[in-house]
């Protein structure tokens, strides 16, 4: 059985007040985009820790245990005892660019699993086990425009949408950090609720109003990202911000447009939405 995780963008990030708990309370609009890596999974016996995780595409760093498609099969295997399984994954999306494609990778296990093997989880049994995996995890398992709030992993529909849109994505061959990033960002101390209305306006507006807080400290870090979002500006965006704490670039368009000749090699995917 096959499926297609694919990957979210964060229409703003705004990090509101720190928390008691040592986090932060944020508000972001996650909205999933069509561009995906590919994942199999086979029934097949005699693997040792039953699973088997191979990759291709993209160079995958770490120990394969931590790989949160890894820890999703165990997650289910602990509690309906799975058959074991041979996982293979092409990875396309970019990692460490705030796109959540390891999240993505985790939930579409989940999800594979349920089908493959006819739990009969419900969406809602799916997102609380994806929220244990990680935090981005619990959103694809919806897979819609949703709003988050709190520590982020509080969900709730949201009325947005990109169809008709044109997206550019730019990935550079660097990666961000969250935790520099949440150093570099002074909270704004107010109440949550401020980006439903901001993103309730033209998407001509956003541009002054829905904004990513953790630009400006990843910005000072790698300046090439924001000549990248001002580009994406100078071809016709209507709008343009890093995802996540970076260093993914993204800009929305009415209408394809002519590829500067600088970005051409940091374009991951452009198509309609």
């Amino acid at each position: 059985m096959i499926t297609f995780p694919n990957i979210k963008i964060n229409l703003g990030l705004q990090v509101m007040q720190k928390r008691e708990d040592g986090f932060h309370n944020i508000e972001s609009v996650f909205y999933p985009i069509p561009f995906c890596d590919m994942l199999e999974v086979i029934e097949k016996n005699h693997i040792p820790n039953k699973i088997e995780l191979l990759t291709e595409g993209l160079r995958i760093a770490g120990d394969s245990h931590d790989n949160l498609i890894v820890k999703a099969y165990h997650a289910l295997d602990h509690l309906f005892g799975l058959p074991a399984v041979q996982v293979c994954l092409y990875k396309k999306i970019p990692m460490g660019a705030g796109l959540g494609g390891g999240s993505s990778d985790g939930a579409f296990m989940l999800k594979l699993l349920n089908d493959k093997f006819k739990l009969n989880l419900t969406n809602e049994a799916l997102k609380n086990i994806a929220s244990g995996l990680g935090s981005d995890c619990a959103f694809f398992i919806d897979n819609q425009p949703a709003y988050l709030f709190g520590k982020g992993h509080e969900l709730t529909k949201c009325e947005v949408s990109l169809k008709g849109k044109y997206l550019v994505l730019l990935a550079p061959p660097f990666h961000s950090n969250t935790q520099m990033a949440y150093a570099g960002v002074k909270p704004r101390g107010l109440s949550e609720g401020n980006m439903l209305s901001d993103i309730a306006q033209p998407i001509s507006h956003w541009k002054h109003i829905l904004l990513n807080d953790f630009e400006a400290a990843v910005f000072e870090k790698f300046p090439s990202l924001y000549t990248m979002k001002i580009k994406l500006y100078e071809i016709g965006a209507q709008y343009a911000s890093m995802s996540g704490s970076g260093t993914a670039i993204y800009g929305i368009f009415d209408h394809k447009p002519v590829i500067d000749a600088s970005l051409e090699s940091v374009v991951v995917f452009e198509d309609w939405l």
